[in-house]
């Protein structure tokens, strides 16, 4: 080998640990498991984000969302966003979705069952059968990014998404330093999503009518 390639092979082999790699994804929620976010509107207070997950009678987990958003002015509330979304899985598999949301006064719902490998959705937005291997647009699973089309838990639409990795970052979560993982998601809203390198959701972004939006996890789980 010449002096050349010899240090070449020197660098390769220097760079290869600094590359951007997927994340081993080692998560998986259990019951007693708890993802909290405090959300903030351009810096200060504006609801939390919780959830939660159990173990069904049946050995099923469930998890079970629940947002609660509120602006106001002084004791005035000018704008009001509540969501209760309970998912289903049985080994991995998604068996069944019931959402209800009130959207500053605009009220949807979702119920979606599976019926041997299709998942039938009947909601405000969407009835009928829903793409194979769909998963809830909950964000806490981290497949999601490699996800072309998610389920919402409002009502029931099928959401056309197109992912981007954006490299990795140092970030605060739960008052630690972590390593995480971030990617874009683009759809009607753009989401920016962080998971660090077990596949835990850690952070959340996003821009709605002219501000910044914020969930800032309150503890690791």
């Amino acid at each position: 080998m010449t002096a050349t390639r010899a240090f070449l092979s020197i660098l390769a082999l220097a760079f290869a640990g600094t590359a951007t790699a997927e994340p081993v994804k080692t998560w998986q929620p259990k019951a007693g498991d708890v993802i909290s976010f405090n959300v903030l509107r351009d810096g200060k207070a504006f609801g939390k984000h919780a959830v939660r997950f159990e173990k069904g009678a049946d050995g099923t987990l469930i998890a079970t969302t629940d947002v609660s958003l509120k602006a106001g002015l002084g004791p005035v509330t000018v704008f009001r966003y509540d969501l209760d979304a309970t998912e289903t899985w049985v080994g991995g598999k998604l068996v069944s979705v019931n959402g209800k949301v009130n959207d500053d006064g605009k009220k949807r719902s979702v119920v979606a069952k599976r019926d041997g490998d299709a998942l039938n959705v009947k909601g405000s937005d969407f009835s009928g059968v829903a793409p194979t291997g769909i998963l809830p647009a909950s964000h806490w699973n981290y497949d999601q990014t490699k996800s072309s089309k998610l389920l919402s838990t409002e009502d029931g639409e099928i959401i056309n998404v197109k992912v981007e990795s954006l490299g990795r970052e140092k970030i605060k979560a739960g008052g630690k330093t972590v390593n995480a993982n971030r990617y874009r998601m683009d759809s009607a809203i753009d989401v920016d999503l962080w998971y660090d390198d077990t596949g835990r959701w850690v952070k959340l972004t996003f821009e709605a009518r002219g501000q910044t939006i914020d969930y800032v996890l309150d503890k690791m789980y």
